[in-house]
């Protein structure tokens, strides 16, 4: 079955995350969007309707991770597709119609089974008669529900966590002895040389507890599910890793963190908390930093994305941060915060509820990060992981700070 996942003009309401990459590779779980679509969706030809700007970062860091046949940004030919949305959020098996349908979620397209030669990504991004035509299909059953902001994936997370452990996961493990603590052993989940220190405990009283290859959980450190821990990610010492959260590859994570999701070579190595938040790549905490989720009315908590505040319906949010972040020690983060691409913190008060991307703030007042700067942090983080700073990544730096004059302002 050809199966195209496609953004539309909503995707900015994932900023700051989905500045710097499709709305498909948001981390949601054990994965991203991404991998639960295809899981659910079984494509045995699979197109990608992208931003323009992002079709070097699907050729880069998204095809090279799929075993089907992958194009970007083809439109339709005479044969039948399913679209499904980029921000679809897919849990379980989803059920193919066999005739043309659609199906919607709130204000929405969810999905679209259809044959419609020539419909093309700029369609849906444009919402052109030919897109708006897909609306005057029978109904179908809906494929999933649609993120419209970061807050959706972080309430949704402790479901999707559960769905992938069940989905992947090993199961029936033989643990190893140890001087450490395992509690509901059945539902932890060890990959290969994972180090777990003395004393530290996983507890799936709550939740399966996934720990991916070459994983270390320090001494004392607890971890609560359910939780997924990336591989090559390093718990500190005496952490607590509470239920909700997932943490992506190779982070550095210690004091406390609570129903988060940490996105791939991101680190909060000391003490601080940080709970109820979505946090980019490359993102760095200093010690101390810490992040408020609950307003101290008690009362519910808006997001200022552009000009106005969103009410988003939720009572704890901590802070919604975009790559290559940087908060200085003791950094305090105020409830619903949105911290956008490439900024450095470092004022020793409260820092503003919403920072536009490519701010230098510090107790002097904000002023722009100059891109010749901000590049030289980012080659210098890059080379502490042996990566390589490339061409693609000033395209890509470029691109965050167009799609982020977009949004933020």
């Amino acid at each position: 079955m050809h199966v195209v996942i496609f953004e539309d003009l909503r995707w900015t309401g994932l900023a700051p995350a989905a500045l710097s990459r499709p709305v498909f590779c948001l981390a949601s779980g054990m994965g991203t969007l991404l991998d639960k679509q295809v899981r659910a969706m079984k494509p045995s030809r699979l197109t990608l309707w992208v931003r323009p700007e992002l079709v070097n970062f699907c050729r880069r860091h998204v095809l090279p991770t799929l075993k089907i046949p992958v194009e970007i940004n083809v439109p339709l030919d005479d044969q039948p597709a399913l679209l499904v949305n980029g921000r679809t959020l897919c849990l379980g098996q989803s059920e193919i119609p066999r005739e043309p349908a659609m199906a919607v979620d709130g204000h929405d397209l969810n999905a679209a089974y259809t044959v419609s030669p020539g419909l093309s990504p700029q369609d849906l991004m444009d919402r052109t008669a030919k897109a708006t035509k897909l609306l005057d299909l029978p109904r179908m059953q809906s494929l999933g529900r649609v993120a419209s902001y970061l807050w959706d994936l972080i309430a949704w997370n402790e479901e999707s966590l559960r769905h992938d452990a069940a989905a992947v996961a090993p199961r029936g493990q033989t643990k190893p002895a140890g001087p450490y603590h395992l509690v509901n052993d059945q539902a932890v989940s060890l990959g290969q040389n994972v180090t777990l220190s003395p004393g530290c405990v996983l507890d799936a009283s709550g939740g399966p507890v996934v720990i991916a290859d070459g994983a270390a959980i320090g001494a004392n450190a607890v971890v609560i599910g359910p939780c997924s821990i990336g591989p090559g990610t390093q718990i500190s010492h005496l952490a607590l890793i509470r239920g909700g959260t997932s943490l992506g590859a190779r982070c550095k994570i210690g004091g406390e963190v609570s129903n988060t999701l940490f996105m791939d070579c991101s680190n909060k190595a000391h003490d601080g908390y940080v709970g109820d938040s979505y946090i980019g790549q490359w993102v760095n905490f200093g010690a101390g930093a810490a992040t408020s989720n609950l307003k101290n009315t008690y009362g519910p908590i808006s997001v200022r994305l552009g000009k106005q505040p969103i009410p988003t319906g939720r009572r704890f949010l901590g802070s919604l941060v975009g790559d290559h972040t940087k908060f200085a020690i003791s950094t305090r983060l105020m409830t619903g915060s949105y911290i956008g691409y490439c900024c450095m913190i470092a004022a020793g008060g409260l820092t503003p509820t919403h920072v536009p991307s490519f701010t230098f703030l510090t107790d002097q007042g904000s002023r722009n990060y100059e891109r010749d700067k901000a590049k030289e942090m980012m080659t210098s983080v890059f080379k502490r992981r042996q990566r390589e700073w490339e061409a693609g990544d000033d395209e890509m730096m470029e691109y965050a700070a167009k799609g982020a004059a977009e949004v933020e302002r």
